[in-house]
């Protein structure tokens, strides 16, 4: 297990079959790609990979794919096991420390809208149930408003807790976290501001678009530690320019006809995704074939 959590992780996707089926050489090649990128982990089961569209036995599967397929590299990895349920959530956590996985996460329980207290509840039973660290998640999005400061600061000081997945873009409540928990992980979880999440305190990045240009974030963060803002600032303008195209393709059908067009077989989406505009293909096809571009895919 590595201790040090810190950097930019894949949050990977999923691989299926012609028939949407979990497919596990699927799944090996678009780990085999995200290894080659100098990522600093992946993040495996979470709504990238459309777990939300996934069963519990069906993540478990992918946790142990994933981990067999990273045996013996110093890629770490994080579990996503958020679940409806809180029992399905331990279940899967519980797999993932068997595996040997160096952390978890959760998406805040959503499938109703539950009270602060409740989602507090949630993440303590979690955390107590394995000997993992684990990342909770502030997203606005899933659970139909934001988190205060005091709400989250309650939660990272619960035993077993060792971070943040803060995919908001308040960043005020970003730098009050930093202040009040110095210690504590932050990784912004938006790709195309990511350096405004770095320059509010975030310690690294777990993106969607990191399954295609790892190597971009990779040297993005990089160029962030080292203060090197004209570096960052490019490519942080490669990341729009990228996520612009897949706003009209659909993110995630997007993402993996990028990969698709860069030679790694991953499969498609389960419905109900679906390509937003076809227009759009022999555009995402053009931005991938710029021989400026072209530099940061592996």
């Amino acid at each position: 297990m590595k201790t040090d959590l810190k950097g930019v992780y894949s949050a990977l996707l999923t691989g299926f079959s012609d028939d949407e089926a979990l497919d596990e050489t699927r799944q090996r090649n678009i780990v085999e790609y995200n290894l080659r990128q100098g990522l600093a982990g992946l993040y495996v089961g979470g709504s990238t990979g459309e777990s939300g569209l996934m069963q519990t036995d069906e993540l478990a599967l992918q946790q142990a794919i994933v981990a067999d397929a990273c045996a013996g590299s110093d890629t770490k990895l994080i579990a996503h096991v958020g679940q409806a349920a809180l029992r399905d959530s331990i279940l899967l956590a519980q797999n993932a420390e068997r595996l040997g996985y160096d952390a978890l996460s959760a998406l805040p329980p959503h499938s109703y809208k539950f009270t602060s207290g409740e989602i507090f509840h949630y993440y303590k039973a979690l955390a107590a149930s394995t000997d993992l660290p684990l990342i909770v998640y502030e997203v606005p999005g899933r659970i139909g408003r934001e988190s205060s400061v005091d709400e989250l600061s309650a939660i990272l000081d619960l035993p077993g807790v060792a971070g943040i997945k803060f995919s908001s873009l308040n960043l005020f409540v970003l730098s009050q976290l930093r202040k009040r928990h110095p210690n504590k992980i932050i990784y912004f979880g938006s790709d195309e501001t990511f350096m405004t999440g770095a320059l509010s305190g975030a310690d690294g990045g777990i993106g969607s678009t990191y399954n295609v240009f790892g190597k971009l974030y990779a040297a993005l963060d990089e160029a962030m530690t080292q203060g090197d803002m004209e570096q960052a600032r490019d490519l942080q303008a490669i990341s729009r320019d990228y996520v612009e195209v897949l706003f009209r393709l659909g993110v995630m059908p997007g993402i993996k006809l990028s990969l698709q067009h860069l030679g790694v077989d991953c499969g498609p989406c389960r419905a109900p995704f679906r390509v937003l505009s076809d227009d759009a293909i022999p555009d995402l096809h053009a931005f991938l074939d710029d021989p400026k571009i072209q530099k940061w895919t592996a």
